[in-house]
């Protein structure tokens, strides 16, 4: 009987009844998480050749091996 009582005392279990995240508090992290999305997305797709926005191959040998295992051709 203690353990279940220590078990709903947990603040990071959820209890029935709660209400969701409002997606007032949500939205500026979905926001977030999708801007570092595209910037990861520019630099293992795009920095290379004629739209790169740093000079020499610096960028696109250190994501060289991620940049072929998501698919993309770079030679």
């Amino acid at each position: 009987m203690a353990a279940s009582a220590a078990l709903l005392d947990d603040p990071f279990i959820p209890v029935r009844g709660q209400a969701a995240i409002p997606l007032d508090e949500l939205l500026p992290w979905a926001a977030f998480g999708v801007l570092i999305a595209m910037i990861f997305l520019y630099f293992v797709s795009t920095e290379q050749g004629a739209y790169a926005l740093f000079d020499g191959m610096y960028v696109h040998e250190f994501v060289h091996d991620g940049r072929h295992l998501l698919g993309f051709p770079c030679h």
